[in-house]
């Protein structure tokens, strides 16, 4: 039985709030969203996220970044690099991504993703215009030469075993709502164009409404 599958607990319910997102997004003015940003180790997603975030909270709003190898040091610290594992990691930061959503923040995740499989559920478990796919995409040459860390050296080397581009695969994306071509333009550029598009979907004005008995 697949990690999906497996409901341990018993006898729960959901309680609903009485405030609604729609009272959460009118108050801050703009509406809860997830980026996800997919790539190769090294392609720019990390350095991308915190610099949108940084922009967007300059401007007022409201955003967070959930960055992989900072959920690796805890909620998912017991969690490998096998498919299995991989597909457990982009679980559970899914559900944690929706949680962020509801409450009206825009979500700037920042993990390689390699399986189109495990994106799309992610996506699913979102609702519709919640859930952005963000391609950053670099060559696996390219993202080698950025390598400060030397990890693809290390992965040639067959001492870090399942390394995505190396020796796992990376799916890449077949529709995703944005293309960030870090081969070809700055990091400004890159950041320009996400913040763009948050701009011209409207993500950045509050929904239409009032408080719930206001």
């Amino acid at each position: 039985m697949s990690r999906n599958s497996d409901t341990r607990s018993t006898n729960i319910t959901w309680h609903a709030g009485h405030v609604t997102r729609e009272d959460r997004e009118r108050i801050l003015g703009q509406r809860g969203v997830t980026l996800w940003l997919t790539g190769l180790s090294g392609s720019g997603k990390s350095t991308i996220a915190v610099g949108v975030e940084r922009e967007l909270v300059q401007r007022g709003r409201v955003a967070y970044v959930l960055d992989g190898d900072n959920i690796r040091h805890g909620l998912n610290k017991n969690l490998g690099f096998s498919p299995e594992d991989r597909t457990e990691n982009i679980r559970r930061i899914g559900e944690v991504a929706k949680l962020f959503t509801d409450a009206g923040v825009v979500v700037l995740t920042s993990f390689i993703s390699p399986y189109r499989a495990d994106r799309d559920a992610v996506r699913a478990l979102l609702a519709p215009g919640d859930f952005v796919e963000v391609w950053v995409a670099a060559s696996v040459e390219a993202c080698e030469s950025r390598d400060v860390k030397g990890l693809y050296a290390k992965a040639r080397a067959g001492k870090i075993p399942e390394f995505t581009g190396i020796s796992a695969p990376y799916e890449e994306p077949v529709s995703p709502e944005l293309v960030l071509d870090t081969e070809r333009q700055t990091q400004a550029e890159s950041i320009a164009q996400v913040v763009a598009y948050l701009e011209a979907k409207g993500y950045l004005a509050a929904r239409a409404g009032k408080l719930a008995g206001g």
